[in-house]
């Protein structure tokens, strides 16, 4: 079993950047596909990107590609989404996920099996 816990919100200016980390107990964490989602005050949660257990290309929603990147460090059992170019829209509470199949669609409709307590993240304008 693996448990998550999300670190590095805040407030931010809009155009700034911030790191969330998401750091994971449990000896299987390298085999685990470990993402993001948010949400955002009165939105549903959204996909924000995931990265299979294996590393390779992460998968992004539309709304941050080209500005959140994620990567892990399976030594250190921690993911990370570093976000860039921030806007005020990226205001939420974001929220590590982690599931054992590697399957993206799984992601998309947000049917993981692990979260964490989430990180709220504040952007000002």
């Amino acid at each position: 079993q693996v448990q998550l816990v999300e670190s590095g919100g805040g407030l931010v200016q809009a155009g700034g950047s911030l790191r969330l980390s998401c750091a994971a107990s449990g000896r299987t964490f390298s085999s685990y596909a470990m993402g993001w989602f948010r949400q955002a005050p009165g939105k549903e949660r959204e996909f924000v990107g995931v990265i299979m257990w294996s590393g390779g290309m992460p998968y992004y929603a539309d709304s941050v590609k080209g500005r959140f990147t994620i990567s892990r460090d399976n030594g250190k059992n921690t993911v990370y989404l570093q976000m860039n170019s921030l806007k005020p829209e990226d205001t939420a509470v974001y929220y590590c996920a982690a599931d054992s199949r590697m399957v993206v669609s799984l992601w998309y409709t947000g049917n993981v099996g692990l979260w964490g307590q989430g990180t709220l993240v504040t952007v000002s304008s």
